[in-house]
């Protein structure tokens, strides 16, 4: 446990990528997001008024996943730490710091809340369908979405230190290839009103819960990769 304690403080050496970029992102996306809504609602507009600005950071934390692995795995095994402890500490960072991501997430949502959408109904953090069940689920929510996007960019670079170039675009290209054979399909079926319905009924707990386990099976996946990687 106190070698994986290491890996946390060893990768949390650069807090500029793990605690200030992501926090820097938030508060420009903010900060603009803002002036749109006053904006709208100077030209005489009532909303309610919602972006897409805040999943700015959410989606950054594929870019920590990438670096977490790519700039600190190299200098791991030259300290002897194990492949194990390097994958679980390093997973704990991207914890601790999706953690502290969803309850600025969280308490945002709070003062949007209590002000009316900053006096102008106009809504950054809180999201209402993630809202739904309360709070908690959006906590849960906001936490699971950053550590999916982590382990994502945590499992294509451990198949690009275990294969190559040639390895990680392949598979993103079968990924694609999949996902739109996959769309194509549900066209073909007339079956997008279904599709829809699915997501509608499962709520935010339900998708959630779908990604804790998408993120289990690629951190799983990660490492056994990883276990054969070179630094």
């Amino acid at each position: 446990m106190n070698r994986t304690v290491n890996v946390v403080r060893l990768q949390l050496v650069n807090k500029m990528t793990y605690i200030w970029i992501p926090l820097l992102i938030l508060v420009g996306a903010w900060v603009l997001t803002l002036g749109v809504y006053a904006m709208l609602s100077g030209n005489g507009l009532a909303g309610p008024f919602y972006n897409g600005g805040s999943q700015a950071p959410l989606w950054y934390f594929l870019v920590v996943g990438i670096q977490a692995l790519t700039f600190s795995f190299p200098f791991s095994q030259a300290m002897s730490i194990t492949r194990r402890e390097f994958y679980l500490g390093t997973l704990l960072t991207a914890a601790i710091t999706a953690a502290i991501l969803a309850t600025v997430f969280l308490l945002g949502g709070f003062v949007e809340t209590a002000t009316n959408g900053y006096g102008m109904n106009g809504y950054f953090f809180r999201v209402d369908w993630m809202w739904a069940p309360g709070w908690w689920a959006a906590l849960l929510a906001y936490f699971a979405i950053a550590m999916l996007m982590f382990v994502v960019g945590f499992w294509a670079a451990t198949i690009y230190k275990r294969w190559g170039t040639i390895a990680i675009t392949l598979v993103l290209v079968g990924l694609g290839a999949l996902l739109v054979g996959a769309m194509w399909l549900v066209g073909r079926l007339d079956a997008w009103a279904q599709v829809f319905a699915w997501f509608g009924e499962q709520g935010t707990v339900g998708l959630t819960l779908w990604g804790v386990l998408l993120t289990a099976v690629l951190a799983g996946t990660a490492f056994l990769t990883l276990r054969r990687a070179v630094p």
